[in-house]
């Protein structure tokens, strides 16, 4: 396997971080790749180089932040107790969530193609939820009781049924205070 440069790894992340941001401001709307690469700094052509199409540079994107969030349960548990990284990592799992719909479409075609298994991003954010129990069943502050996946399932009916971030942002506390050990 080739090395990649150091510039064209830049690119590559200057790219990525730019399209990241334009998705989740764009709510729903499409975004121009021309404006991506404008933003990141680099050139149409640069762009196309990394990513040949739309649907490459979304896949990405989605791939790059659900690595992120998941791998954000073990750093959350550092710096925090579990319950309080438990509500650190659902927030940001709200953030991950709510930033999709700027690539709704195009993540609708990759589901709909297979490029992207379903299957492998709820085990992905199962694996990390189960990480934060885990931990909080080990310290005895979280119930012992609860799976990760029931508790993943909840996620996606807040995030499918809420009509706010405020209201989304309300019923994850109520998960995790429904998780939280009466000792």
């Amino acid at each position: 396997m080739a090395r990649i440069r150091a510039d064209a790894h830049r690119n590559r992340e200057r790219l990525l971080e730019a399209a990241s941001a334009a998705f989740t401001a764009a709510d729903g709307t499409t975004v121009s790749l021309e404006a991506i690469a404008r933003d990141a700094g680099v050139g149409i052509g640069t762009l196309y180089r990394h990513f040949p199409n739309r649907e490459a540079l979304v896949e990405a994107v989605y791939r790059t932040e659900l690595a992120e969030v998941s791998a954000s349960a073990s750093a959350l548990l550092e710096r925090h107790a579990p319950v309080a990284a438990l509500r650190h990592w659902m927030s940001r799992y709200g953030s991950f969530v709510a930033a999709k719909q700027g690539m709704a479409e195009s993540l609708s075609a990759m589901f709909a193609s297979g490029a992207v298994e379903p299957g492998d991003t709820r085990a992905s954010i199962v694996g990390a939820v189960d990480t934060l129990l885990s931990a909080g069943r080990a310290d005895g502050s979280l119930r012992a009781d609860v799976s990760a996946d029931d508790v993943v399932t909840s996620l996606i009916g807040i995030a499918i049924a809420s009509h706010s971030t405020e209201q989304a942002h309300r019923m994850r506390d109520l998960l995790v205070d429904g998780l939280v050990t009466t000792r």
